[in-house]
């Protein structure tokens, strides 16, 4: 079973209109537990930081969070890569329409994307698990930013983050034993100091790293897309009855949201990292 098929579905399905693509974000804005915790980072870093900024979105994917940069921090110009030329055409195809003109999206594989003393913030979010070269990546956005600039990373913890163990290089599976839908991942997720450690590796002076997805985030990640992505997976023709479905477990998982990204939790599946040059 595949993750990437059904988020590509998804996407297609919202991408009829610029209305409906916003509506798109909105809904992964308010069902993606890791969205509230990075935008809160963001907000974090934004209050100390004015004036003209460049930002790098690392693993740009469907744009959300190029939208919410663009959208969100004044002064800012955005540049977006990600290794999907599909999308990159699809998402300055869909800025130019909406006439957000901060933002450009270009191809680039992160492992070679080098744009020294550029940026003044670098944000990849659930990217870092896909790259197996990742110290390199690491050492590619320390030479891109600035003196003082940040990075801020969201990816799976190795506390099950990515709800996947591999019994083989072949088959991925989930951790009572069913095969996996999240298959195209590298790693099973980072240590929390494992991952601190490489990025000082690669230059840089100071990291934080904190848990994302405790338990209460981890319950909510289950009812509101593990569960519906392996409905899904069975058959699109469940899709009309997730919109019932929804409206049962919804106010569940936004309070159990609220929950997650107020706490600080000892252990946890996901793990916002920061780091700076």
């Amino acid at each position: 079973m595949k993750y990437d098929p059904i988020k590509s579905s998804l996407g297609s399905f919202f991408n009829k209109s610029p209305y409906s693509r916003i509506l798109f974000y909105k809904l992964l804005d308010l069902l993606l537990l890791r969205t509230w915790h990075v935008k809160k980072a963001v907000r974090s870093w934004k209050k100390h930081h004015s004036g003209e900024k460049q930002i790098l979105d690392a693993g740009s994917g469907f744009g959300q969070y190029s939208y919410y940069l663009a959208g969100h921090v004044r002064n800012a110009k955005i540049t977006a890569v990600d290794v999907k030329e599909d999308q990159i055409r699809d998402c300055n195809a869909f800025f130019d329409r909406i006439g957000l003109n901060n933002a450009s999206f270009m191809e680039a594989d992160l492992t070679k994307y080098v744009e020294e003393n550029t940026f003044d913030f670098i944000l990849s979010v659930d990217v870092m698990e896909h790259i197996e070269e990742d110290v390199l990546v690491f050492k590619n956005f320390h030479k891109s930013l600035k003196d003082g600039g940040m990075v801020l990373i969201s990816t799976p913890s190795d506390q099950g983050g990515s709800d996947v163990h591999h019994h083989d290089h072949d088959e991925a599976y989930n951790n009572d034993g069913s095969k996996s839908f999240i298959d195209e991942h590298v790693r099973d997720g980072y240590n929390i100091n494992e991952i601190q450690e490489k990025l000082k590796t690669a230059g840089f002076s100071k990291t934080e790293s904190r848990y994302q997805y405790g338990a209460p985030g981890k319950i909510s990640w289950r009812l509101s897309m593990k569960y519906p992505i392996l409905i899904l997976n069975r058959s699109k023709a469940f899709a009309p009855l997730l919109f019932i479905y929804y409206l049962i477990v919804f106010p569940f998982c936004l309070v159990l949201n609220i929950v997650d990204v107020n706490g600080k939790h000892k252990t946890g599946t996901g793990l916002i990292v920061k780091a700076w040059k």
